[in-house]
């Protein structure tokens, strides 16, 4: 038994009369009549019965009736009662990066129109996990560059971006159309701290082992580059000081924006994040 049928019964119960009942549902007589008949032959037993000027319920539809009108109360609450808590549901997303990104207010735009009701909540975190926070639970899904390790996780590419070398202005590497990481080689560059993901912290080294100072955000990197002369690297595009330069760097491979969240992860609101992302970012 459908609850659909039961609606369609109880309209027909109430109006006693299928005309009638089927201008209250907005649909045409014959196919009422007809899911009236299928309700009769699932439960056995004729509902009604049928005159030129209307219908009367027969003894089991009387029964039906009280039944189904406990049914369609209840299926009413439990929608109430899940819309509610779909209301107070909250979604953690992590973000590092340039929270100006176009492609993240478009995201921020769509998922909201999906989902008015949720509550999201942005923990913006450091270059020191690239996951932001997804491994240890402190975040749902998160929106951020890859490579890193990524045994456990669903990583769905958004974008990719070339990268470029960080300098001083007045850096005479500045003035070069385009640079190779060969010509950085005998410079200091900036390091994560000890326990850094290890396939994050070489492609931000470029692949190679290097000594610098060590850096926790970006500001403190472009610190180390206006302050020491610190070879910063950063993804062409973003706005920087005018005391520095970005020169593009023509073998480094290019920063991937993912959305990533935890292997196997059955949450809709983060199966729906991760479906919004793609969308987003294609525009």
């Amino acid at each position: 038994m459908e609850l659909r049928s039961l609606r369609y019964f109880v309209a027909v119960a109430e109006e006693l009369h299928f005309g009638r009942a089927a201008t209250r549902l907005h649909m045409s007589q014959p196919p009422l009549s007809r899911a009236i008949k299928r309700l009769e032959a699932d439960v056995g037993a004729l509902l009604f019965t049928r005159s030129p000027t209307g219908v009367t319920l027969t003894p089991v539809g009387a029964v039906l009736l009280d039944e189904a009108r406990a049914l369609l109360d209840h299926a009413d609450r439990v929608r109430a009662r899940v819309s509610a808590a779909a209301d107070g549901a909250t979604l953690t997303v992590g973000i590092l990066g340039d929270g100006t990104d176009p492609g993240v207010s478009r995201l921020a735009d769509a998922y909201r129109r999906a989902h008015p009701g949720i509550d999201i909540r942005i923990r913006e975190t450091d270059l020191t996990d690239p996951t932001c926070g997804l491994r240890t639970g402190l975040v749902d899904v998160a929106l951020t560059r890859a490579p890193f390790d990524e045994t456990a996780l669903t990583v769905r590419a958004l974008r990719t971006d070339p990268v470029g070398v960080v300098l001083r202005a007045d850096d005479p590497l500045a003035r070069r159309d385009r640079l190779r990481l060969a010509d950085l080689s005998d410079r200091r560059w900036f390091q994560f701290p000890p326990g850094t993901d290890p396939v994050w912290q070489s492609y931000w080294n470029g692949g190679t082992p290097r000594e610098g100072p060590v850096v926790r955000a970006v500001q403190e990197c472009l610190y180390a580059v206006l302050w020491n002369g610190t070879v910063g690297l950063a993804p062409l595009g973003h706005d920087l000081p005018a005391e520095l330069a970005v020169v593009p760097l023509v073998d480094m491979a290019p920063s991937r924006v993912v959305a990533v969240c935890n292997e196997g992860d059955t949450n809709p609101l983060i199966r729906s994040f991760m479906a919004i992302a793609a969308a987003a970012y294609r525009h």
